[in-house]
């Protein structure tokens, strides 16, 4: 067929995709490995034993991120992607050797608010977006929402050992290694894209961004995925751990399996929908998984494996929307809006952390876990009805 090889990746595009996949794999998996062990890590450090001041200093990262996504969306639409993506990540390196000097909770907050200020997610993906076609973009978003669960799933395997073997200094000092590994691939990796269009672009105007109807429907599904991504994580660890006998160390073994068999189960999904053109049925149709997967979790947080299997869908579901949705922004947003829409989107998703965190944890301490469950199943259906009325791409 003549439209054949437009599915395959150039190899311009692939070197592209594949060192934007690592360099976010190396940044997340900073950002990863602090999640399962900082509340038992920090005990021995004062403030340590305060879980709101605890709660503070993991989630003050989401809360600069959601403040410095647009103003670096907007400087990598102005400036260029890589000399933004350069010192976002200086930011976060200089963050991570703050935390590593550290000697209590309060200068870990300082330096997790600093490592946050680095928020480069809109200006690596619009990076990724210039450098592929429509027609292979979703496929290279896919490879970057894989690296990020990978990264997360490594995260619970060495995260333990890695406190174990050098401490918590250890695992910053560790952290800010991976940031200067993000810096070298950034900086001589990555190859040029040539922005000769973007030179007579006119300067972004951010409400035309924030009016743009469909732009508005996409934001508006990554807050809500993030927040029922944190919600769940609340109280699946605590289930997983009773149902299934296990010890918090030995999680991993549960996470690993169930990420990576939602990657296998993820690929044809985004492979028909980049063949047939069919992003916003997949959409829709992933968005509707979603309401039923977590409809099924009352039932299925009875027992160890079928919790298994519906977290499964779960992944499954979460990783098709990842690989969908920015795609979908960089292609609806107008060319010179590219990397400020993407801003706003990830200005909305890191929103979405923050307050699924919040959400979750005052459902599951006033209600039940059960609330938890149902809250994320009504909130995706409010998604799907949101995002049903999302135009066809032309």
């Amino acid at each position: 067929m003549p439209a054949e090889p437009k599915l395959k990746l150039t190899p311009s595009e692939r070197r592209a995709s594949v060192a934007l996949a690592g360099l976010f794999a190396c940044r997340m998996l900073g950002l990863f490995l602090l999640l399962p062990v900082f509340a038992i890590a920090a005990r021995g450090l004062p403030g340590g034993d305060d879980p709101m001041r605890v709660g503070l200093a993991l989630g003050i990262y989401g809360l600069t991120q959601a403040f410095m996504q647009i103003p670096f969306g907007l400087a990598s639409d102005r400036y260029g992607r890589r000399p933004v993506v350069i010192a976002g990540l200086l930011l976060f390196v200089g963050g991570s050797v703050v935390c590593a000097l550290a000697d209590d909770v309060f200068w870990i907050t300082i330096g997790r608010a600093i490592q946050g200020a680095g928020a480069i997610s809109a200006a690596v993906t619009a990076w990724l977006a210039d450098a592929t076609r429509d027609e292979v973009r979703t496929r290279a978003m896919a490879m970057v929402g894989a690296s990020i669960g990978l990264s997360f799933a490594l995260s619970l395997v060495l995260a333990p050992l890695l406190v174990g073997w050098w401490g918590l200094a250890g695992l910053f000092w560790t952290i800010a290694c991976l940031g200067v590994a993000s810096l070298a691939v950034a900086a001589y990796i990555v190859p040029v894209v040539p922005r000769t269009a973007a030179r007579s672009m006119k300067e972004a105007r951010p409400g035309e961004v924030l009016a743009h109807k469909d732009l508005l429907r996409l934001n508006f599904g990554v807050f809500v995925l993030h927040c029922i991504q944190v919600a769940l994580f609340v109280v699946v660890p605590t289930l997983l751990v009773q149902s299934g006998g296990l010890s918090t160390e030995s999680l991993w073994k549960v996470y690993l399996p169930i990420i990576l068999v939602s990657f296998v189960l993820m690929v044809p999904v985004i492979f028909v929908a980049e063949r047939h053109r069919a992003h916003r049925g997949a959409l829709r149709g992933a968005v509707a998984g979603l309401v039923v997967v977590c409809a099924l979790l009352p039932l299925a947080s009875q027992g160890f494996y079928p919790l298994a299997v519906v977290m499964t869908a779960f992944f499954v579901m979460f990783n098709v929307l990842e690989a969908l949705q920015p795609s979908l922004v960089s292609r609806v947003a107008p060319a010179q809006y590219k990397g400020l829409a993407l801003g706003f989107y990830n200005t909305a998703q890191a929103a979405g952390l923050f307050c699924g965190g919040a959400l979750g944890g005052w459902l599951a301490s006033s209600m039940s876990a059960n609330a938890v469950f149902i809250g994320a199943a009504l909130l995706s259906a409010v998604w799907l009805a949101v995002t049903w009325a999302l135009k066809p791409l032309t």
